[in-house]
């Protein structure tokens, strides 16, 4: 097996090297720019645009990988709400010169989703509920996904998560739990919304379920995140108690208030059954894993 990882340089870009360094796995990293991951072997790290046709096909034929995990994309939903150009180029053109580059080299092709391709009035969605997009980037995302669902080349899968959290080196954006510790250590009041409700998903237990999808050869839709279901709001006074900070600076308000450019899902959360029986998945509870954090 030899992976192909795009976006290495993010949280769960971070997270895939970590374990494939871990298992003796062979791996190519990449993202655009130079290699701001210290675990990452400057031999295993090559410098990409995914927006670039010829560097993909470049590196493609450099190192021909069997599999290829991407997990590059802009995340910012409010800046792909305002910049809908460049999350196009991004999100979804780039997606398809990747995928249609991985059929040449019949690869496996795994694409990193998100939970905001759902709308948020059921919960607890499941793979088979329908899609109903509410912001251009989960627009992308849904785009993104028809790509590969739509395709000829059945060789692929898509892994949804939500709320993606860790620690990582010189991340380029923060994630919720190092925002809320950072301001409330800095004695920094936050607003955090009490309307959303999510299953977080702690980095490492995705990167594992992404490399099983890979090691197993499973094709199709997978939903990988953390089992607790949790308002943001009594999140944040989660990492409150672990880190004993003062959970006062901490204030309730809900979505509505803030005004936001795109507009999010109020309740998502997955049910990840099919990812414990196909794949072996267990994610850690959240006080474990904020344990494990600190």
């Amino acid at each position: 097996m030899k992976i192909l990882i795009t976006g290495s340089n993010g949280l769960l870009g971070q997270k895939i090297v970590k374990l494939c360094l871990k298992r003796g796995i062979q791996f190519l990293a990449t993202s655009k720019g130079e290699n701001r991951n210290p675990d990452c072997p400057e031999s295993n790290y090559f410098n990409l645009d995914i927006t670039n046709k010829l560097q993909i096909n470049g590196v493609f034929e450099a190192f021909y990988p069997t599999h290829v995990i991407h997990t590059a994309a802009i995340t910012n939903v409010d800046q792909c709400e305002s910049n809908r150009e460049l999350c196009q180029e991004v999100n979804i053109d780039a997606t398809k010169s990747l995928f249609d580059v991985t059929q040449r080299f019949f690869a496996h092709f795994l694409f990193v989703s998100t939970d905001f391709v759902f709308d948020g009035t059921k919960g607890k969605y499941s793979e088979e509920d329908k899609v109903y997009p509410l912001s251009f980037y989960a627009e992308s995302k849904v785009d993104a996904e028809n790509l590969l669902i739509n395709s000829e080349y059945k060789n692929w899968s898509i892994a949804r998560t939500i709320i993606v959290f860790g620690q990582g080196n010189k991340l380029s954006r923060s994630n919720f739990v190092l925002w809320v510790k950072d301001s409330l250590s800095n004695n920094q009041t936050i607003k955090v919304v009490n309307d959303q409700f999510r299953t977080p998903t702690w980095a490492e237990d995705l990167a594992w379920g992404c490399i099983a999808i890979c090691e197993k050869s499973k094709i199709g839709i997978y939903h990988l995140s953390g089992k607790d279901y949790v308002s943001m709001y009594n999140f944040a006074l989660q990492i409150a108690d672990v880190y004993n900070l003062d959970k006062t600076l901490i204030e309730e308000i809900t979505s509505a208030s803030l005004n936001q450019a795109a507009k999010r899902p109020l309740n998502t959360g997955f049910d990840i059954s099919k990812a414990k029986n196909d794949l072996g998945y267990e994610p850690k509870s959240l006080k474990e894993c904020l344990g494990l954090i600190k």
